[in-house]
């Protein structure tokens, strides 16, 4: 069927999947991207066909061409959220219509065919039901689910491609800072700069990610957990962290995040903590945000808390800043209220513990 929304997946169970007991031992600590789940879904894509050959098998080597065109050109994109064990023993996914959504923007930036949402958030659940028994039940612990797409077409040439895999994998997870949740310190690169107007910023793709790498190497150099990207044209304005937004708490209680111009990842974590935000009083505001300004409002006590969030991090303070010229805290470098009370209620909206009037919560299982 080429359908898109209406194909039906075919199931082909791993022959020799991890036992019991070594999953048991996997899953007691994880770790963060390392360890993967049994199985993983296949889509695949050509032009005047469409969708098609939906299936959930064992997760294995992808055989690839030397010249499949994302080899050589970086058609590519890819989605990230967390699949979690609920407190009656079933298993919700947070807003995964949202990643739908989004992973079809970056792939229309890619010149990439777009994925009906359903399809996609079908296969999330494909995949989950076969590999249930891998989401981890410790602290901070989810099942973190990597959709991705490339062009998979063989041919050499600057153009679209004309055929794609779309595939997902898992993977159990607990915390993604190995510390756990404490303040972290950030680096604010001067050299390089993560995206520029009119190019791939609100893009999920690898290319924003590789061309980070540098960059967050510099910042493990000067003993720091994540760097900082300015703005491209100006170098002053804070854009994003190399994974992650950023939010800003101050103290008459309002809180900023840099606005969506098109070089900043539209975070779906970020869209929800505007939202509870804004539940919790406090004034929200998405407005530029000068480093200048970061470093004299954190100095005069006007700045209280900073934190990061994203899917894979949730939300993590940040409580010193390093740069070519100096340093600086934040609070005291400790963990701020508003921040862990945004992150307790973010948590416990993902795990189920808490009222949803948002029907941000989607059950699985």
């Amino acid at each position: 069927m080429s359908g898109g929304d209406k194909l039906d997946f075919e199931i082909r169970p791993n022959p020799a999947p991890v036992s019991a007991a070594d999953r048991a031992a996997l899953l007691a600590n994880p770790g963060f991207g390392r360890v993967f789940t049994d199985h993983m879904v296949t889509i695949r894509y050509a032009d005047g066909k469409g969708w098609y050959d939906a299936r959930v098998e064992a997760r294995a080597p992808i055989p690839m061409d030397p010249a499949s065109a994302v080899l050589h050109y970086a058609q590519e994109i890819f989605e990230g959220m967390k699949a979690y064990r609920a407190a009656d023993g079933g298993v919700t996914m947070f807003r995964p219509y949202a990643n739908a959504a989004r992973f079809n923007a970056s792939g229309a930036r890619m010149a990439m065919p777009p994925l009906p949402e359903e399809t996609f958030v079908n296969s999330l659940h494909r995949l989950i039901e076969v590999d249930r028994e891998w989401i981890p039940d410790v602290e901070d612990g989810s099942l973190y689910l990597r959709p991705f797409m490339f062009a998979s077409e063989v041919f050499l040439g600057v153009r679209p491609a004309n055929e794609y895999l779309y595939a997902v994998i898992a993977s159990p997870v607990g915390a993604y800072f190995a510390g756990g949740v404490k303040p972290v310190t950030v680096w604010v690169s001067s050299e390089y700069t993560r995206a520029a107007p009119g190019g791939t910023g609100a893009a999920k793709c690898g290319g924003n990610y590789a061309a980070s790498l540098a960059a967050q190497a510099e910042a493990l150099q000067h003993g720091c957990d994540q760097v900082v990207f300015l703005d491209a044209v100006e170098r002053r304005f804070v854009d994003e962290l190399g994974g992650m937004n950023v939010f800003f708490v101050y103290d008459d209680g309002s809180v900023a995040t840099p606005p969506l111009t098109g070089t900043i990842l539209p975070g779906i974590t970020r869209e929800s903590v505007l939202t509870l935000a804004a539940q919790a009083g406090h004034r929200v505001e998405e407005r530029p945000v000068t480093f200048a300004d970061w470093q004299a409002d954190a100095a005069s006590g006007r700045l209280r808390e900073v934190f990061a969030c994203g899917t894979a991090a949730v939300i993590t303070p940040i409580g010193r800043v390093r740069f070519s010229e100096g340093e600086f805290t934040i609070g005291g470098g400790e963990p701020g209220t508003v921040t862990m009370a945004l992150r307790q209620q973010l948590v416990d909206l993902q795990r189920g513990r808490a009222a949803d009037p948002h029907n941000w919560v989607h059950r699985v299982l």
